[in-house]
């Protein structure tokens, strides 16, 4: 029987999933891709000369056909809370290694259900191995290192100014769906823009706003600390507009609406362009505090959001592929530790 390859690229052909596969080759990997467009992955892969396969995630025959050549799937095809379950479900049948680029709350919480039969099956399952949530949950174990008690932990972002059209997608189809928070260790409910906070993002302040972000979810597994909140940089504009959307849930799911906005950012949105990837930074901020008043704070900058993803997503699918994580689920810092981030070039952190 041949050696298996590493790691299967499922929808290599999306925004982010060809930048993984481009820098999959040039790092030296060889991955399966996998898609359901023929024309798309054909061309992505003879262009690379890599192996590819055309499968949907409903046909479980092709599915599995897939899944025995490799050792771990990095499963790139969104909005993961339609497509998740199908290829989780997969790899536990063949016990292949999951990884994903999700930041989707309730994939991670479904995720972490399935962690004893991964364990039984022998499998790692992974989800958010991008910027969606590498950064974020590395800098939550960091500080949790540091502040061993504590109960709180606020994490935030900037910088992140441009999106794929993937992403795009699915802040449409949740944008009605509200906020989210850690409390006493529960995910509880907030009204969308229930919080607002000046941070210092390196060497500027800046206004963030609470939002539903993967942390809240993640960093709780990652840490056990039971009150987790994350936030935005965004401007007065974007609040009030996230403020406003509290009354219009009925309007934002609506079927006319949404088909309305997706038509848009289909035609319309590209994700950012080889020299926004290469310039833009990423900022990041962390803070911790314990019942008695300690208080710890970190920061981080980064690459650009979706070129960290890549960087990340590679080197992780790479080291679950080669079966040196303990089976079962993981978030990024549980499999890697809280310095995985650091071994991507450009990352920096600064203890405040």
């Amino acid at each position: 029987m041949p050696d298996k390859i590493p790691f299967l690229i499922y929808g290599a052909y999306g925004y982010t999933g060809e930048l993984i596969t481009r820098l999959a080759v040039e790092k030296g990997y060889r991955p399966l891709l996998g898609g359901r467009n023929e024309a798309k992955l054909k061309t992505l892969a003879e262009e690379l000369r890599l192996p590819y396969q055309v499968f949907n995630l409903n046909e479980e025959e092709k599915v599995d056909q897939a899944l025995q050549k490799v050792k771990a799937v990095l499963h790139c095809a969104g909005p993961f809370f339609k497509t998740s379950r199908l290829m989780v479900y997969a790899c536990l049948r063949n016990k292949v290694h999951y990884l994903d680029i999700t930041g989707e709350i309730e994939v991670f919480e479904w995720i972490a259900t399935k962690d004893a039969q991964a364990k039984k099956a022998g499998i790692v399952l992974l989800p958010g191995a991008g910027f969606d949530v590498v950064p974020t949950d590395c800098l939550a174990a960091h500080l949790k290192t540091r502040l061993p008690e504590a109960t709180y932990l606020e994490l935030a972002f900037s910088g992140v100014s441009k999106m794929s059209k993937g992403t795009a997608l699915t802040m449409i189809e949740n944008m009605h769906a509200g906020g989210l928070i850690r409390q006493q260790g529960n995910l509880v409910k907030v009204p969308s823009g229930y919080k607002t906070k000046r941070i210092q993002f390196g060497n500027e302040e800046k206004l963030a706003v609470s939002i539903p972000w993967g942390d809240v979810s993640t960093a709780y597994y990652s840490t056990h600390i039971p009150n987790i909140i994350v936030y935005a940089a965004t401007n007065l504009a974007n609040i009030a507009a996230i403020k406003a959307s509290r009354y219009a849930g009925w309007l934002l799911k609506s079927d006319w609406l949404q088909k309305y906005l997706k038509q848009r950012v289909t035609e319309q949105v590209t994700g950012p362009d080889l020299q926004h990837r290469q310039q833009a930074q990423t900022y990041l901020w962390g803070q911790a505090t314990d019942d008695k008043g300690q208080v710890c704070t970190t920061r981080l900058q980064t690459p650009e959001a979706y070129e960290l993803t890549a960087h990340t997503a590679v080197l992780a699918a790479y080291l679950v592929s080669e079966g040196k994580i303990t089976p079962g689920f993981k978030t990024p810092s549980l499999a890697f530790g809280a310095d995985f981030i650091l071994q991507i070039k450009g990352v920096s952190r600064q203890d405040v």
